[in-house]
């Protein structure tokens, strides 16, 4: 391990005291692994993970499992996990309704459903118009806030998509705002393919918020495919949001877009807030301890860069 394992803290201005960082490694960052791993494996890393101080922790999928091979078990996940899966605090993604049964069946607490900016990306990943994906998931938002449960919704493509190119802003906050209007608790707005920059970032979050969509509200989804994460995550912080969506070890990628690398690492963006003077919570040495071990099951070398830079990896 490095010598410095903490950066030098100097409180930056305009930023919020306390940031949470939603955890997206379980779902997000496994999905798109070629090899099966194994239930066990993602149950010591969550536990890890809430372990390293994370509090909110995506756990699974219940996605067809024809879709996301990888998530297919994640009725056993959650058996294993036990009450440590059952909270307001380990959302699982929900497709539909279907998905939203096998959810309930396993007793969570929090669910996200999963919608696009773009018409191409709706088709590709949902099989249906994005106008058709809103009338699909409007019963499961219902039923869901009836059953007491916490809902999110992610908005993919918000800042580019691979076949339909540049996305207007306001195109973007319209799509989020049709989600919100279902009655979701909190909105995800994703830059799925990592192109989003800092001026894009601040013109969106405006635009959300004239269509009524509060700061309190928002997290973001940034992707690292072009080095902007973090530079898009503190934009955001300083225009008043303080949920960061992040992957330990920055794993990730979307089975359905292949230029979307890697999610913005949970170190990476631990390191920045704690040089910051910001507030997680967070143990960064068990979250790369825990990164370095995710890598020898995975096979690989962690893509997060204070990872590399404190295991000497």
């Amino acid at each position: 391990m490095s010598s410095i394992a903490l950066p030098q803290s100097e409180p930056m201005t305009g930023l919020p005291p306390k940031v949470t960082v939603y955890e997206v490694g379980p779902r997000d960052g496994l999905q798109n692994e070629r090899d099966t791993v194994p239930t066990q494996v993602k149950a010591q890393f969550i536990r890890r993970l809430l372990d390293a101080g994370l509090e909110t922790v995506e756990t699974t999928s219940f996605v067809h499992p024809r879709w996301v091979p990888q998530l297919a078990d994640a009725s056993e996940l959650l058996a294993d996990l036990d009450e440590v899966g059952r909270s307001p605090l380990r959302p699982v993604l929900v497709p539909n309704e279907r998905g939203l049964d096998r959810a309930m069946e396993a007793d969570v607490e929090a669910v996200a459903i999963f919608g696009s900016a773009t018409e191409a990306f709706a088709q590709k990943n949902l099989g249906r118009s994005r106008e058709e994906s809103v009338e699909m998931f409007a019963p499961v938002v219902k039923r869901s806030q009836d059953a007491g449960m916490w809902v999110r919704a992610y908005v993919s493509m918000c800042f580019g998509d691979p076949w339909e190119g540049p996305v207007p802003v306001d195109r973007v906050a319209d799509a989020c705002a049709e989600l919100m209007d279902l009655g979701c608790d909190q909105l995800s707005v994703g830059d799925t393919i990592g192109t989003g920059t800092p001026g894009h970032v601040e013109a969106l979050l405006a635009a959300l918020e004239q269509r009524g969509i509060g700061m309190d509200r928002i997290g973001v989804h940034f992707h690292d495919t072009y080095g902007q994460a973090l530079s898009n995550t503190l934009t955001a912080l300083r225009a008043g949001v303080s949920v960061v969506d992040a992957s330990t070890g920055g794993l990730g990628g979307c089975p359905y877009a292949k230029s979307a690398t890697g999610n913005l690492a949970t170190e990476d963006l631990v390191w920045m807030l704690n040089g910051a003077g910001v507030e997680t919570g967070l143990d960064l040495d068990k979250l790369v301890a825990t990164s370095v071990w995710m890598a020898q099951q995975l096979g690989k070398p962690s893509a997060s860069r204070v990872v590399k830079a404190l295991s000497g990896a």
